[in-house]
This record gives C-alpha cells, structure tokens and sequence, in this order.
C-alpha cells in the first residue's frame, strides 16, 4: 500500500520575478516592490492576493503517513534555496508515488508548485503521467480534480463548488483540534522579511497536521477507519508529537483539548 502524503506550503512575493517583470530599479526596496504588486492587484480585483505565478515558496511541510509511523517535518533546510526544496517534494514523489492529500491543493498549493517548478526545469516525470507510460495513471492520476491520487479534502468537501469553501482553521476548530496558532498567511511575508523563516516553517508543520487530522475525520466519515482505528490515529499523532522538544508542538497539544 503506497503511503500518504498530506502536504502544505507557505509563500512570499517573487521579487525577483516582480522586478524582472515591471523592471524595477535595484534601488527600490524589497518591502516597496512587493506592495507595488500588492497595490497593482487590489486595483484590479480589491484583494491583494498574488497571482499563483507571482509567489515564490518559503516552506514546504509534509505528514508522512506510512506503516506504524507518523512524520511531520519541512523539506529542506531553513536557508535552502527554493528550487532545491521543490525538488526534493517532487522527487519524493517520483521514488515513492504516494497518495497526496492538501486543503485546497488543487487550487493554490499545486499551481504554485508547477509554475515554481517549470522555473527552475524541476523533471517530474510520474506526477505528470496521465496514463501514458502507466495505464493505470489514465484513470487515477495526481492532476485530474476528480482522481483520488491527489485528494484536495477543501474540494471535494464543497462538491467541487467554491461557493461552499471551507477555511481549514475553522473546520479543524469545529471539529475539536487546534487549528492555527499564532501566525495565518496573511502574516508570512512580514514574518520573512523579519528574517523569522522558522516560525512561518514551524506555522506551516501545524496547519500540514491540523490538514492530516481533519483526513483521519474524512476516513472515518466515509467507512475507511473504523472508530478503533480513528481513535488510534488521533493517539498515535499525539504520541509522535509529544515526543519533540520542539516548543511549537507543545504548544499545539496544549491547544487540542
């Protein structure tokens, strides 16, 4: 049985690409090139939200669900440049073929990661087979909205309609876990810019988990887990993180009451 996947990532700006694109003058801040963009994009459509092209990839956090074990770590290091820790999710990939599994994947998370990747000449070949070196790609396959390859849990719980969209940190609430803690995306670009890369990676280990919990729910709603085996997963996350020193992990079992 191949593994489980459950992946996040957090963004910032592309300055580079920014000043490339508008040919900004060198002398003009970081911090100034970005809310140029963010000003361009409001008066456009009233939301400062980057296009997906236009964001560049601060953080990766994954949940390896495989066996007896349960991982959560951030790919790479804290200062390792984009293009490697793209790599590194995509051939993981590549050697494991697992099940993914994102809230709001297919939407944001995945479109970052093909554009991001197609910059840096990222080779990929099995996440973008459609069935043609696999057959059995052709009717389950990681790009395909409908596929379970790749489970977009925010999709597929809204019936594929973003009229019923759900924020995964008032789900996870609802539910009984904790949701986020501290930072929301909002926050990351400041929090990069402060040089806290830490943090955002750490924000984005808590909301990869808080994404994995809410998929144990999912399991169990449609008959995978049993109750025995629901309750199993819950304790076996709490174990697994109970055994960090990491300060951001007592501070998320502190939150799940």
């Amino acid at each position: 049985m191949n593994p489980t996947l459950v992946f996040d990532i957090e963004t910032i700006p592309d300055i580079a690409g920014l000043r490339a694109l508008y040919e900004v003058d060198s002398a003009v801040s970081d911090k100034e090139v970005a809310e140029m963009a963010f000003q361009m994009r409001r008066q456009r459509t009233g939301s400062d939200f980057l296009q997906h092209h236009l964001q560049r990839v601060a953080a990766i956090s994954c949940v390896l669900r495989e066996g007896d074990n349960f991982r959560v770590w951030s790919l790479g290091e804290p200062d390792e440049d984009e293009g490697s820790i793209i790599k590194r999710f995509f051939d993981g990939i590549e050697k494991y073929t697992p099940q993914l599994v994102s809230w709001n994947g297919g939407g944001f998370d995945l479109p970052v990661l093909h554009y991001r990747g197609l910059i840096h000449g990222i080779q990929c070949p099995r996440y973008w087979d459609m069935g043609e070196d696999d057959r059995d790609f052709k009717w389950n396959n990681y790009i395909s909205r409908y596929h379970t390859r790749h489970l977009d849990l925010m999709d597929l719980l809204a019936m594929y309609t973003g009229r019923a969209n759900a924020p995964l940190d008032e789900l996870a609430k609802l539910i009984g876990f904790p949701g986020k803690l501290g930072m929301d995306g909002s926050k990351v670009w400041d929090a990069y810019r402060d040089g806290r890369l830490n943090e955002i990676r750490n924000y984005c280990e808590t909301d990869v988990v808080n994404t994995y919990l809410v998929f144990a729910r999912f399991q169990l709603m449609r008959g995978q887990f049993t109750q025995a085996r629901y309750e199993h997963e819950l304790e076996l996350v709490r174990g697994m993180l109970a055994k960090s020193a990491e300060p951001h992990w007592a501070e998320y079992l502190a939150a799940w009451k």
